[in-house]
C-alpha cells in the first residue's frame, strides 16, 4: 500500500490558501484529496438562527477536529470517508455528506489547523499562508458577502469582535510550527512552483 502524503496548508482568514490549493490540484488532478476545516465546523441545529449567528466561529471549540482527524487517519489507510456538509448561509450543517476518495496527496487547510497538537502530527509538509491584514479583511468581506450572503455590517462587525482577536490569539503563534512560511498565498509563483516540486518528489 502506497504511503499518503498530508500536507497542511494554514494562514488567517482571507490569506490565500484557497487559491494555491486551487494551483496545486489544477498540477496533480485526480492524485491530491483535499479536506477543509470549514467542513467541520459542529452541529448546531437546536439553536436557533439568530443565536447561530452570533457564535464565535473562529475559536478552535467551533471545529469537530477530532472528527477531521478520523477521516484523515482512514485516508491514510486508502479509506473513502463521508465528510460532512457545512452551509454558510445558515451557519449549520446540512444532512447530506460527501463521499471522498483517497488519494497519494491529501491537503488539509484551515486557519486552526496547526492549533491541535494531534492534527499537526499528522502532516508531513506544514505550509503557513502569510498575508497582511488589511488585505485579508478585504478578502473576506468580498468572499462573505458574495458567497455566504452576508450583509457588509456583519462581517466588518464579526471580524472587529472575534476574527480579528482569534487570529491573534490562535492563528498567529501556530505560524512557528510550519516549515515553509509563503508570504500571499496562490499569488507567489516562485513558492507555489518550489512546493509543486516537492510533492512530485515525495510521489516519485
Amino acid at each position: 500500500m502506497d504511503k499518503v502524503i498530508v500536507i497542511g496548508i494554514a494562514g488567517g482568514t482571507g490569506s490565500g490558501k484557497s487559491t494555491m490549493i486551487r494551483k496545486i490540484k489544477e498540477e496533480f488532478n485526480d492524485e491530491i484529496t483535499i479536506l477543509s476545516h470549514d467542513f467541520y465546523y459542529k452541529e448546531h441545529s437546536s439553536i436557533p438562527f439568530e443565536e447561530r449567528k452570533k457564535l464565535n466561529y473562529d475559536h478552535p471549540n467551533a471545529f469537530d477536529t477530532d472528527l477531521m482527524i478520523s477521516h484523515i487517519k482512514d485516508l491514510l489507510q486508502w479509506k473513502e470517508i463521508e465528510r460532512p456538509v457545512y452551509d454558510f448561509t445558515i451557519h449549520n450543517r446540512v444532512d447530506e455528506t460527501v463521499t471522498v476518495k483517497p488519494a497519494k496527496v491529501v491537503i488539509v487547510e484551515g486557519i486552526l489547523i496547526f492549533e491541535n497538537k494531534e492534527l499537526l502530527d499528522l502532516f508531513d509538509i506544514k505550509v503557513f499562508i502569510d498575508t497582511d491584514a488589511d488585505v485579508r479583511i478585504i478578502r473576506r468581506i468580498l468572499r462573505d458577502v458574495r458567497e455566504r450572503g452576508r450583509t457588509l455590517d456583519s462581517v466588518v462587525n464579526q471580524y472587529l469582535t472575534t476574527v480579528k482577536l482569534m487570529h491573534e490569539q490562535f492563528v498567529e503563534p501556530s505560524k512557528k510550527y510550519a516549515d515553509i512560511i509563503v508570504p500571499e498565498g496562490g499569488y507567489n509563483v516562485v513558492a507555489l512552483e518550489m512546493l509543486n516540486e516537492r510533492i512530485h518528489a515525495l510521489l516519485k
